[in-house]
């Protein structure tokens, strides 16, 4: 396949709205009118179950893991680790810097849905896990971390996307090109972007916090709610 066409496969895949065609599977309407009216795994998760919010997230990691590891294979670039730095920063890496972002474009403004997409972590996640499974799997525990303590997921993906390049260029140094950890940057802060809303809710007090439960309410709205009786 011409490098050219990369960019665009990763930008397909990207774009399948997989909560978007689940929650409609499964219950016949449009996830956009659920809840926070975002098509990606958590809000699917607080209208639909966990069942549904699992498949949804496994389903965009995978069509991220899928755009890299593809433009990986046809560029014939090593997988990870590499044993060491690039001896020749070649046009191959650019490519690859692409497809990186291009997979996370395409979920976040894709096109069958009005380019209305998600928010970018679960895709973000099978991209880099494509990339640097061993900094995924810090920036994972990070993450659990704060949820744990906050119970905000929000809060937690937007404080994972911006560690992971640092965790990244600490986990692989120099085994990747200037040009993909720029591209790790610039995918943390489209995705701190796409938490706009989110982050005015959190500084206002009025984010909705993690719960298994189906529709989960925010803060506001649970303390209103009566005391259970003895």
């Amino acid at each position: 396949m011409p490098a050219i066409l990369i960019p665009a496969v990763a930008f397909l895949l990207g774009s399948i709205p997989s909560g978007y065609l689940f929650y409609r599977w499964r219950h016949g309407q449009d996830i956009r009118r659920e809840g926070s009216g975002n098509i990606g795994a958590t809000n699917v998760m607080r209208r639909a179950g966990a069942r549904l919010g699992l498949l949804t997230l496994l389903c965009d990691a995978a069509k991220g893991w899928l755009a890299v590891w593809l433009a990986a294979h046809w560029l014939h670039l090593p997988a990870p680790p590499m044993p060491h730095a690039p001896a020749q920063l070649s046009a191959a890496w650019y490519w690859l810097a692409a497809a990186v972002l291009l997979a996370l474009a395409g979920h976040i403004f894709t096109p069958w849905l009005k380019f209305q997409g998600g928010k970018g972590v679960a895709t973000g996640l099978g991209v880099f896990l494509a990339l640097a499974p061993r900094a995924v799997a810090w920036t994972l525990v990070l993450f659990v971390l704060i949820v744990a303590v906050s119970r905000y997921i929000s809060l937690a993906s937007m404080l994972a996307s911006l560690l992971l390049p640092g965790l990244m260029a600490l986990t692989y140094g120099r085994a990747y090109p200037a040009v993909i950890y720029a591209a790790a940057a610039a995918a943390a802060v489209l995705i701190v972007i796409r938490h706009g809303a989110n982050l005015r809710r959190l500084l206002t007090g009025t984010e909705h916090r993690f719960s298994w439960r189906r529709g989960g309410a925010s803060p506001a709205a649970a303390s209103r709610q009566p005391p259970a009786s003895s």
